[in-house]
């Protein structure tokens, strides 16, 4: 394991260890990458009305867009799961929306990458924005 690698682990785990879980006991920390390197961080945040709950991915993703970034290089997602979480559904169309189907994801244990796999491997045949016409295209 490289160091950026190590260090992004780090910024997962501490992610994770934020992570307000007290109806799953599901702690999730996410770390997204842009391509020039900075990486924005989240937690899952649960709600006693559990439709209103935010994903560590979501939180991660909200973090990069309010720092005025819009793309996705790679992104780790750590959970207390040794062979490592995917993300759900609804957060993979998020990621979708900030990245391509070659983006590197990778699962993590709280101690290492479990596995690499793509966003295409989560989310074939993905709909994404470039499917959509903006205002301007007409």
């Amino acid at each position: 394991m490289d160091v950026l690698q190590a260090e992004k682990l780090t910024q997962a785990k501490t992610a994770m260890s934020k992570a307000y879980a007290p109806y799953s006991n599901y702690p999730v920390g996410a770390v997204v990458v842009t391509p020039n390197g900075d990486s924005f961080a989240g937690c899952n945040v649960e709600n006693a009305s559990y439709p209103e709950g935010h994903c560590a991915e979501t939180a991660a993703i909200a973090a990069m867009v309010l720092a005025g970034h819009q793309r996705i290089d790679h992104l780790y997602i750590m959970s207390q799961d040794l062979t490592g979480a995917t993300p759900c559904g609804g957060c993979r169309q998020r990621i979708r929306e900030f990245a391509h189907a070659q983006t590197p994801v990778y699962l993590c244990s709280p101690t290492a990458v479990v596995k690499q796999v793509t966003l295409g491997d989560l989310l074939p045949y993905a709909f994404g924005p470039e499917f959509l016409q903006t205002a301007g295209d007409e």
